[in-house]
């Protein structure tokens, strides 16, 4: 037996696709709730990185559930549960890159501001995530963009005289916005940092995670607050992007708010570290996901990620020379287009993942040619042939659609199809299933044209398009006071 969490994440998943055939059809839905608490004391074990004794402790209770087909699936979805915890315990192996420094406490009042771009993803997702990205190695072009003109997402915090945490957040399109206002003002209030879907879990997680606060220590919230800062904290978040837009928001917002985090408590981080610490975050959080977002986000202009088969998991980035002239090239052919579909990938990744540890051929040999497409990509951006980068665009969504059948709903494909005679290469953002479509038009300067085209035919009135401009700036935190944001 191994206590290598990783391959130890490979053989829970082997058990739990034989429990699935064990069940055959009779047993229910593979995917659902894995939260009996017969299974917490092995799952605590896995938790605390006691591998060898938590696997044995999932297999006694194994022998309780195997009496007929639906406690058999149920038992399959407690080991998928189980696999979860230990591909998080291998990806917070990145963890070991991430390097802070101290520094000077900002004054007391005074508000350290990060604005973030958002990301498109060119080509290699899938490649970057876990337990993918350590097993076989992965590959993601993207690209930082403004939208619109803008940056649409950001953080800002500072120091507070009170003892005690003022969470707020807001997020959706301007007209649509959903405000989020939280006070936590004991550790009891932050318990929940681990539940994605609890009010304020991605700002309480970043305390736990930037250690500005520590749940296991004896003192009390306001204690450690003043004891460490004289006071506590005010911590606000906002994104003008729409929920489940594909442009990775929920990572690049996260390396924003740890980066004002770490700022406003006098610690300062950089860039590759802080691209460690979110997938590290987002561990913790319970969210999974890959590396590419923060990486798109948080890097400025053309990049290209790679992660090697290994654990533990790291990160490097080659950013990309373009050639004169190209990056304007690519601001005027450039667009995004918003289905108007909310993205829903609810059970995507667990499917993906189930894929990929069943070693199906078609997904084995799909990811070879994600990482394969995504080093062409890299030469098309640095050769300056947007032919070619069309080409690889296109290529890139029929990888998607093979990593996860499903992603490509029907009015999204009459949205392809319209577009298909103007584009050179056209995908989903992200994982795909609705939110932003990107492509690459063969005329410059196309928005007006393709935004009167989209609105005279019926059922695609609701699309909107919106230009992007590549983000060339390092990313950069500011001090400054007061103000609404």
């Amino acid at each position: 037996m191994t206590d290598d969490p990783g391959i130890a994440a490979r053989a829970l998943a082997c058990v739990a696709d034989l429990l699935g055939c064990m069940a055959g059809r009779e047993g229910g839905l593979r995917s659902g709730p894995a939260a009996n608490k017969d299974w917490t004391p092995a799952y605590l074990l896995l938790e605390k990185g006691n591998v060898m004794l938590g696997v044995k402790l999932l297999a006694e209770e194994r022998e309780r559930w195997l009496s007929r087909p639906a406690m058999l699936i149920r038992a399959a979805r407690h080991y998928e549960g189980a696999e979860q915890i230990l591909i998080r315990r291998a990806v917070m192996s990145s963890f070991k890159f991430v390097s802070i420094s101290e520094k000077e406490l900002p004054p007391q009042g005074q508000w350290v501001t990060a604005e973030c771009p958002a990301r498109i993803d060119m080509s290699g997702g899938w490649s970057d995530t876990p337990p993918i990205t350590y097993e076989h190695g992965g590959a993601v072009v993207n690209v930082a963009v403004l939208v619109d003109g803008q940056r649409p997402m950001g953080a800002r915090a500072r120091r507070i005289p009170e003892p005690l945490l003022r969470l707020s957040s807001k997020s959706g399109p301007p007209g649509a916005e959903f405000h989020t206002n939280l006070t936590c003002r004991s550790l009891a209030d932050l318990q929940d940092y681990c539940q994605p879907q609890a009010p304020g879990a991605l700002l309480k997680a970043a305390f736990i995670c930037t250690k500005t606060v520590n749940l296991t220590c004896e003192k009390m919230l306001s204690e450690q607050l003043a004891g460490k800062y004289g006071g506590g904290f005010e911590l606000q978040t906002w994104s003008n992007l729409p929920h489940g837009s594909g442009l990775g928001t929920s990572s690049i917002l996260a390396g924003a708010v740890m980066v004002v985090l770490y700022e406003a408590s006098g610690r300062s981080v950089d860039a590759e570290s802080l691209i460690h610490a979110v997938l590290h975050l987002e561990q913790v959080l319970t969210t999974g996901g890959g590396w590419q977002d923060q990486v798109g986000g948080l890097i400025p202009g053309v990049k290209i990620g790679r992660s090697a088969p290994e654990l533990p998991l790291h990160v490097t980035i080659e950013c990309l020379q373009l050639p004169d002239g190209f990056l304007e090239t690519l601001n005027q052919h450039l667009l995004l287009v918003y289905t108007g579909k909310t993205r829903l990938a609810r059970n995507l990744l667990q499917d993906v993942l189930r894929n990929w540890y069943a070693r199906l051929p078609d997904i084995l040999q799909n990811v070879d040619a994600l990482v394969n497409n995504a080093e062409l990509c890299a030469e098309s951006f640095q050769k300056g042939d947007i032919q070619l980068l069309g080409k690889c665009l296109s290529t890139y969504w029929q990888q998607k659609k093979c990593m996860a059948p499903g992603c490509e709903p029907q009015a999204v494909r009459r949205i392809m199809d319209t577009l298909e005679p103007y584009v050179y290469g056209q995908s989903l953002a992200g994982a795909g299933g609705g939110g932003f479509l990107y492509i690459l038009t063969k005329k410059p300067n196309q928005k007006n044209v393709l935004q009167n085209l989209l609105e005279r035919i019926q059922g695609l009135e609701r699309c909107r398009v919106h230009t992007v401009q590549v983000e060339t700036t390092t990313f950069m935190v500011r001090l400054e006071n007061d103000k609404d944001i």
